[in-house]
Parts: structure tokens; sequence; C-alpha cells
């Protein structure tokens, strides 16, 4: 007997922790913070989004292995915040025998959508963010990112590196042993090099997230401030991985995409994590970072 009813995979409900209500860019808190938050119209602080791609990581990992560490990508849109307090559930859709796409998706206790997502493996095609891309309109008039363009570059190569202890700047203000206390789905290949099969702790797929963007300074894209943003789109991809705990690696920033919506003005980034010498990408990270208008003061006059 078989059936074509579609089946999926599903984590338990967690509360996922804010660690950013501390955080600080351009002289000021971010939206992370409660009192920020609700001066634009948010109810509190939101939890970063990538917080969330920890819970699906057992999902996939139970439908790829240890391949899905070394050649996955994890494409999210976000649609809903969520604060401190609430519970989410990770879905992940069951893929049929030799798929190397599926849908998955996260949702409140209550039902609602928190984000949506493709996760791949190796070369699989379009994700759902280059989907998303490909329907993007050209802005009509960019304010705020008047200055940039598609295309530009960082103004350098960066250089980073997570140790389990280092504490991670101003932008995420941490370390991943103090993550590793609080995040939602903890392995022991994550702070245990004889456990792990890569004989070295690998980052979890959240914090490839922080080491990516701690150092995003250094780019120097000419956004105006102060200006208050937020994630609203964002892809990790594996080409050679894990990443590793301690491991020295080099970053190439460009411009991919300039888009609008009623209350934003985005800048698409595409982050380039290359070995230490340049040579080898390891991964790479594609973030939408969606600037509010109304947060920044000199908008209208503009």
């Amino acid at each position: 007997m078989s059936f074509d009813t579609p089946l999926c995979l599903c984590g338990p409900l967690r509360e996922p922790k804010q660690m950013l209500a501390d955080q600080q860019y351009s002289g000021h808190t971010s939206i992370h913070d409660d009192d920020m938050a609700e001066k634009l119209g948010f109810r509190a602080g939101p939890i970063e989004g990538p917080t969330h791609f920890s819970q699906f990581t057992p999902l996939l990992a139970e439908i790829w292995g240890q391949d899905w560490f070394e050649r996955g990508c994890f494409s999210a849109h976000f649609q809903n915040m969520v604060v401190e307090g609430e519970q989410v559930r990770a879905f992940v859709e069951r893929p049929a025998p030799g798929a190397t796409r599926v849908r998955c998706w996260a949702e409140k206790a209550d039902g609602t959508p928190v984000l949506e997502a493709s996760a791949s493996i190796g070369d699989a095609g379009p994700s759902l963010l280059d989907e998303r891309m490909a329907r993007l309109r050209p802005p009509e008039r960019l304010v705020i990112l008047a200055d940039l363009h598609v295309g530009m570059t960082g103004a350098e190569e960066e250089r980073v590196r997570m140790d389990a202890d280092q504490h991670m700047g101003d932008l995420y203000p941490f370390s991943l042993n103090q993550k590793l206390e609080r995040i939602t789905e903890n392995s022991p290949w994550y702070s245990q090099a004889d456990v792990s099969p890569w004989g070295r702790p690998i980052i979890p797929l959240e914090m490839v997230s922080v080491l990516a963007e701690y150092s995003s300074k250094q780019a120097a894209f000419p956004v105006k401030q102060p200006v208050i943003g937020l994630f609203a789109d964002q892809e990790i991809r594996m080409v050679d991985g894990p990443l590793l705990v301690g491991e020295d690696y080099l970053i190439r920033r460009e411009v991919v995409a300039l888009s609008e919506s009623k209350r934003t003005e985005s800048y698409w980034v595409r982050s380039r994590i290359y070995s230490a010498d340049g040579s080898q990408l390891k991964a790479e990270m594609l973030l939408n970072h969606a600037t509010l208008k109304h947060s920044y003061a000199d908008y209208p006059q503009e």
C-alpha cells in the first residue's frame, strides 16, 4: 500500500534565548534592545534570526548525516519576530529518496510562522533566496543606501576566527562557550575534539553567522547613519565544511543586490569565507540587511 501524503520531520518546542540585548553598532543599541525595539513600534527586542537555525540541524543531520555539515545549505526568509519566552518548533519536509533539496519552516506554539526556508546538499540548484533575489525589482530611489551599488566589494579582506572563549565584540557580546550554555540543540561536536568526526570542534550553524558578521564594520559599506537594521533573509552554505573552532579564515564581501519595501531599504551582501591564505573557499553567507526607513532621522528631507 502506498500514499501520496506529504510527511515531515519536526523537533520539540524550544524557547530560544536572547543574547543580543547589549548589542551595539554605530554608537547606539540595536533592535534587539527592548527600549529601542519599542521606539520602533515592536513589542520587545527580537531574538536574532539565525538562532532558530540550530533547531533544524538535528533534523537535517537525520536526513543527510555528516554530509549536511560538509556541503549543506540553509536558506531562510524571516517572517515574524520571536521574543524570549515564546516557543518555536522546526519542521523539515521528508524528502523523496535521492532528493537534494527540502522545504523547511518554523512556527511558534500557536502556529504563527517564524521563517520559511530551503535546505539542500551540494549543487542542488537554486536555493530559496536565489529564487527570492531573482524576483526583486530595482529600487526606485534609495536614500539610506544611495551610495551603494551592486558589485561593490568590502574595503579590505577581513581575517577572522572563533575561539571557544573569544568575546565576539560589540555586535555579538558573548563567546561560543556562552552560546553553548543556552543553545537550543547542543552537540559534543561543538566542543569536544575527540568525538568530532573532523578531529576538531566545529562551529554551530547559527554561530557561522557570528563568524561571518562580527568583523563586518571593516567592509565600510557607505550606509548612512545612524540607522537601525535587521536581518530579513539569510543563507549559510558550506562548500568545504564544516568551519572549525580556533581556525583562521579570510572573508571577502560583495553587495549582490539592492531592494526596497514600504518600510525598508535593503542591501544583500555575499560574504565568502576562505582558508586563511585565501586560496580555498570554505563557506558562504548571503545576508539581506534591511534598514528601517523611519529609523533614519533625515529620511523625509532627503
